[in-house]
């Protein structure tokens, strides 16, 4: 079921690490593949990172295959779901009720749905799934109701929309966040100074970049930084000991989910710029 799994990882593991090394470790791609769904699993949080891209007929959410005990059972007997569109105009149908997402708009699916469906040629649906604990109410999310964060400035090449979509308040769960922050003409960083998430694992997906753009996406702990160059509609994952910041070679967009011990959206370690090296 799953084209690769990624395994938690110590930071003493950034010593010697070779670039391969770290993209094979934290680099996720080939997620949009025409007429197919792509999960990956990873053991940080226990994240399925995703992407589905129907074509003329629609695509299912695989049920379980391993182990022997789940087999067969719907993937998300214990799991809840964040789907996101990235393309053009499409419909995920949930247990027999379709929900219609334009691009950047996005869907909760709770626990226990046990048939979901992609339909839209041109869509590009995103995929995160953690475990949960209860079933929350299914929601769609839009932009025009996620109130956006205004943050950074032009003349520090970080000026943003942050918007905040499954966070409490917003759109329930049990331990998933998710959000999409879009870059301003002009700027580049997606966030400075950087910020350490002791508590929780975060999955970054970069796209809006043109084809020969790049994001280099920076981690590691603060005094010993590394980077992983990306490519559009690549994603990364960040372990709670390692910071994340990104800087392109133009504006893009980027998903950001979390999960972890808590839905704390403010629960972080802010690192003075001082620090980095």
């Amino acid at each position: 079921m799953f084209a690769k799994t990624y395994y938690a990882t110590h930071p003493d593991m950034m010593d010697g690490a070779s670039n391969d090394d770290l993209r094979d470790r934290h680099l996720v791609t080939d997620l949009f593949t025409p007429g197919r769904i792509v999960l990956n699993y990873s053991h940080g949080e226990r994240f399925i990172i995703g992407g589905a891209v129907p074509g003329a007929t629609p695509l299912a959410l695989p049920v379980q295959d391993e182990p022997a005990s789940a087999k067969g059972h719907p993937l998300l007997e214990r799991r809840e779901l964040g789907v996101v569109n990235i393309g053009a105009p499409g419909v995920v149908t949930v247990d027999g009720e379709a929900v219609a997402l334009d691009r950047y708009e996005a869907l909760y699916v709770p626990m226990g749905a046990r048939e979901v469906l992609f339909h839209g040629e041109g869509a590009r649906f995103y995929l995160l799934s953690v475990p949960a604990h209860k079933a929350y109410a299914m929601r769609k999310l839009t932009l025009e109701g996620a109130n956006p964060l205004a943050l950074g400035t032009q003349a520090t090449a970080n000026e943003r929309s942050v918007y905040q979509l499954i966070l409490p308040g917003l759109c329930d769960s049990a331990s998933l966040c998710l959000g999409l922050t879009i870059l301003k003409p002009g700027s580049v960083w997606n966030t400075m100074p950087p910020h350490v998430h002791a508590r929780r694992s975060e999955i970054y997906l970069y796209f809006d970049l043109p084809e020969e753009g790049r994001v280099f996406h920076y981690m590691g702990e603060p005094e010993a930084l590394r980077h992983i160059v990306m490519r559009n509609e690549e994603a990364v994952i960040s372990p709670p000991w390692s910071v994340h910041m990104g800087a392109g070679t133009s504006a893009y967009a980027f998903i950001w989910a979390m999960a972890g011990e808590n839905l704390d959206y403010t629960d972080m370690g802010i690192c003075d710029i001082c620090q980095l090296q």
